[in-house]
């Protein structure tokens, strides 16, 4: 049995991180190197890296990956399974370590992504809503509803329809 390989194994947890007040994280989770605001709550399975951003109050759900170079603003819900993408293959395939080809995104205050969407390296502004299982490719400048593969407004929304900046 000597012969037989021995994997590679590496640890998940939570590490080197910046956390305001009543930050809650259940485990298990790969977080590290990012900095997660007051209020914020982190579900199980989820994987934050580094350099990631997350605003007060806001709630990562389970199963989500949030990649280098995400900023996430306040009072957001990242739903179940959503994935955040900062490498778009621009050779023609991964970056594989080169870090200059990758993008960046920032996700405003107040928006709500639903569950398995995706999220391209995108700038999306505050009070928007993105639909289950939809896909960002486009810089969203408009608050409203969008969904679809790639994600289009589907519904405007006016200032009376916004959510209020929750108090704590």
């Amino acid at each position: 049995m000597s012969d037989v390989p021995h994997p590679n194994l590496k640890e998940v947890g939570i590490r080197d991180i910046v956390s305001g007040q009543n930050v809650t994280i259940v485990q298990p989770a790969n977080i590290y190197g990012c900095e997660l605001g007051d209020d914020v709550f982190v579900g199980p399975f989820v994987e934050i890296q580094k350099d990631v951003r997350i605003g007060r109050g806001s709630r990562i759900q389970s199963h989500s990956f949030i990649c280098e170079l995400v900023e996430i603003g306040e009072f957001c819900v990242i739903a179940h399974g959503v994935m955040f993408i900062n490498d778009l293959f621009a050779t023609g395939g991964p970056a594989r370590g080169d870090k200059r080809l990758w993008k960046s995104t920032k996700i405003g205050d107040r928006v709500s992504i639903g569950s398995n969407a995706t999220v391209l390296p995108v700038s999306i502004c505050s009070d928007v809503v993105i639909g289950a299982g939809s896909v960002v490719s486009k810089d969203i400048t408009q608050p409203g509803i969008y969904a679809g593969n790639p994600a289009r407004l589907v519904r405007k929304l006016n200032q009376a329809q916004t959510a209020p900046t929750p108090s704590f």
